[in-house]
């Protein structure tokens, strides 16, 4: 009888944590929306037209991407009171930075967290981003991952322009930045060198500073936006890692394909951002909208973005 009590309350003890574990996300409401299941402690409308965005962008991603996307569902919890967010992150995951939203990703299941704030909208873009493309591309290189989810956490229809990094990676120092008159090579007239290959051998644990948010947006902004050619070896490039698990390094595919060194793919990725900001209405390295507040410093691992 002693053994038996013990076990039910053995028994009993692991109910309760776990159903502790459960009331401590979102779960009095949920929303099924494709691929996408939202927890919410609050009511949202089903149509909401954030909720529309965010399940449109599943096709933007295969669209743009060409791949297969997959049907694995991604959990999102929302939660409307920014202390009750925090209170959880601290417990559930102490060793996190001081976020608005994250993604987490397991062997199993593919989550999304934030507080529903003034960000939402722009943290949810960039967090679903990471998790559509881990349901597909487990092992996409962290630069790559995080240029993308910076390029589509901008509103639909703006082609990736994400302004604040605009801002940051222009030079700040050189009022002609802009001007493709300069005598200067291209690279040289962004705020540092761009560098893919300093990008890819970034370890995927590894924290990004902004300035590496910012060069991450460039280059997927180039690779999508600046010709047919770039998109498509972006595209085989993402087929191959798809495929394959791993592939050769994409600015090593670049030079072969293009034909062009290190130091000339720089400048024509380089030539492309000057030109969008021209096109964006930036004048000078000063020109444009004002930064927004900095997006923290984040662990940048595939099992946390």
């Amino acid at each position: 009888m002693l053994t038996c009590l013990a076990l039910l309350l053995l028994n009993a003890g692991c109910v309760r944590t776990l159903v502790n574990r459960r009331l401590d996300r979102p779960d009095r409401y949920t929303i099924v929306r494709d691929q996408l299941v939202i927890h919410c402690d609050f009511e949202v409308p089903a149509r909401h037209r954030l909720l529309d965005e965010l399940t449109a962008r599943r096709e933007d991603l295969r669209r743009e991407l060409a791949y297969a996307s997959s049907e694995e569902p991604i959990h999102v919890y929302l939660f409307e009171d920014a202390n009750r967010f925090k209170e959880f992150v601290r417990e559930e995951h102490p060793g996190f930075p001081n976020r608005r939203a994250f993604f987490v990703e397991s062997d199993t299941r593919l989550e999304v967290y934030a507080h529903w704030g003034g960000y939402v909208g722009e943290d949810l873009r960039h967090e679903v981003t990471h998790a559509y493309l881990h349901s597909v591309l487990p092992d996409i290189p962290l630069w790559l991952d995080e240029g993308l989810a910076e390029y589509f956490e901008v509103p639909r229809g703006r082609h990736g322009l994400n302004r604040d990094h605009l801002v940051r990676i222009l030079a700040r120092d050189d009022a002609t930045a802009a001007d493709s008159s300069s005598a200067r090579p291209p690279r040289e007239r962004l705020y540092r060198l761009p560098n893919l290959a300093r990008l890819e051998s970034l370890d995927s644990e590894q924290v990004l500073p902004q300035d590496d948010y910012a060069e991450c947006w460039a280059w997927v902004h180039f690779l999508l936006e600046s010709s047919t050619e770039t998109k498509t070896l972006l595209r085989e490039y993402l087929y191959r890692l798809h495929v394959d698990g791993s592939t050769v390094p994409l600015s090593s595919r670049m030079a072969w394909r293009l034909g062009l060194t290190a130091d000339q793919l720089a400048d024509r990725m380089a030539e492309h951002i000057l030109e969008t900001a021209r096109s964006a209405g930036f004048t000078d390295s000063a020109g444009g909208a004002p930064a927004r507040e900095e997006r923290p410093d984040t662990l940048g691992s595939s099992d946390v973005q």
